[in-house]
């Protein structure tokens, strides 16, 4: 045993062939993976999906620039048309545009903003606030300038259904055992024959 030499067995020729079969097939997939990259970034960039941070500050300029134009008008009737909320904002200064919000279905939210072409317009129409149109009482506000990914935080109100849930930790429901384990519900053993009663 001691004498005894190890020999390597020298890799059959097959081996040698699939192995280079399989170093032929990922070099394939690597570069199919690698067209298919370029043609992603292709498609992004023709899309506009990827941006640039210089041309998303201009972006961010732009709707700051275009909110400190524009009022939010709330309490809107629904039978309201944009033509209608125009005439009511034209003494205050040029409108540019309307835009009555609608849910889903087509159907008025209730609420409007009213873009002007200068931003002096806006402090006249903040005057009328409280105006009335179609019989409704307006609310003008200034608009206000969303920030992407600040969301306001509003706390839950209560629920007068739910009972008062203080900050108490989670605490599981209570469960019932199967039947057999734990607690056994008793049962009323049968009488027994009383000569007596």
């Amino acid at each position: 045993m001691e004498g005894d030499d190890v020999e390597m067995a020298a890799p059959e020729s097959g081996a040698v062939v699939e192995l280079d079969e399989m170093k032929k097939r990922l070099k394939e997939m690597e570069d199919e993976a690698a067209a298919l990259r370029e043609m992603q970034a292709k498609v992004e960039k023709e899309m506009g999906a990827v941006q640039d941070p210089a041309a998303d500050a201009a972006n961010q300029a732009n709707r700051e620039e275009v909110d400190s134009r524009s009022v939010f008008v709330g309490n809107v009737d629904y039978a309201c048309t944009p033509e209608e909320v125009q005439q009511h904002f034209q003494a205050c200064g040029m409108v540019n545009r309307v835009t009555i919000r609608t849910n889903k279905f087509g159907q008025p939210k209730g609420y409007a903003y009213v873009e002007f072409l200068e931003p002096e317009a806006v402090q006249e129409a903040l005057l009328l606030n409280e105006s009335e149109l179609h019989g409704r009482q307006l609310k003008v506000s200034a608009k206000r300038t969303n920030i992407p990914g600040m969301k306001q935080f509003r706390p839950r109100r209560p629920n007068p259904y739910m009972g008062f849930r203080g900050r108490t930790p989670y605490a599981a429901p209570f469960f019932y055992p199967p039947y057999g384990y734990g607690k056994v519900p008793r049962f009323r053993t049968p009488m027994r024959y009383n000569p007596y009663f």
